[in-house]
């Protein structure tokens, strides 16, 4: 009996991992990122035909982004995978979904991811039982890399950093504030934009004006997220995405001073779920 092919995305707005299971073998593909938020069905669809170089249609497919927080959103990725692939089955999940079963897999948890953007919920080893709102760049996204970006970004267009930071700044990026402000108000994708201001606070660690910026940004997802959680002193807490991988240790020491009991930190989402669709997917 020939065993099932598995299309795994994972989706974030800025890139998106995908993983081709077949005869006990995985394929890797990346693609940029896709978000119905920004990006219409049709839109979706040309992505998938010019990016993804998979010749089959698998037997399922299953899709997890950013993004998708309603049915219309849904649809509208369904649409675009219906449109490039034959698949008998096809699934769309959210980003946060990704991040509970990547880093809980079937146990109990809370989960917060910091990527482009920000998202949390609590997680029963099935499902997603509670979740705080999330925003978007411009009201939330605390703890992610628009929030990191903007405000270094302010800290630059204000004159607040020191001399060392502004001479740092101004070689790392090269840009004005004119074309500061027509990427984030004329340009697509502004939250990626400000994002990727993030790695210039990977590359300053150490400097106190930095580590401000990013112990005020996480500590904001903590005081409007994290602890709003039932159990939050009970339940373990994981992180998931870049910017918690890179700046794992204000994470650590955040769960600490507020007594919170800490999970683990999964960069990339898409092992977790490759591992979790291998466990519960006997044909595979």
């Amino acid at each position: 009996m020939a065993e099932k092919t598995i299309l795994i995305a994972d989706s974030g707005s800025t890139k998106t991992d995908w993983c081709l299971i077949r005869n006990q073998r995985k394929t890797m593909y990346s693609t940029q990122g896709i978000n119905p938020y920004f990006m219409q069905s049709e839109e979706i669809a040309r992505l998938l035909h010019h990016e993804l170089k998979i010749n089959t249609s698998p037997d399922e497919i299953h899709f997890y982004g950013a993004g998708i927080s309603s049915t219309d959103k849904q649809n509208s990725i369904l649409k675009a995978l219906k449109t490039r692939f034959e698949s008998r089955k096809i699934q769309c999940h959210s980003d946060i979904l990704a991040a509970a079963r990547a880093c809980c897999g079937t146990e109990k948890g809370i989960v917060a991811i910091l990527g482009t953007g920000s998202n949390s919920c609590l997680y029963n080893g099935k499902k997603i039982t509670f979740k705080t709102p999330s925003l978007g760049y411009i009201l939330g996204d605390e703890g992610g890399g628009t929030q990191i970006g903007r405000k270094i970004l302010q800290y630059y267009l204000h004159d607040i950093f020191d001399e060392n930071l502004l001479k740092d700044f101004r070689k790392t990026f090269d840009t004005t504030q004119e074309e500061i402000l027509h990427q984030l108000y004329q340009k697509p994708f502004p939250n990626r934009y400000l994002a990727h201001f993030t790695q210039f606070a990977v590359s300053h660690r150490g400097h106190f004006m930095i580590e401000n910026i990013l112990e005020d940004t996480l500590n904001e997802l903590f005081m409007n997220h994290l602890l709003r959680y039932p159990g939050i002193h009970k339940t373990p807490v994981s992180f998931c995405g870049s910017v918690a991988f890179y700046f794992k240790d204000i994470l650590i020491n955040l769960c600490a001073q507020y007594e919170i009991p800490f999970g683990n930190i999964v960069q990339k989402p898409i092992a977790g779920l490759i591992h979790y669709h291998r466990k519960t997917c006997r044909a595979c």
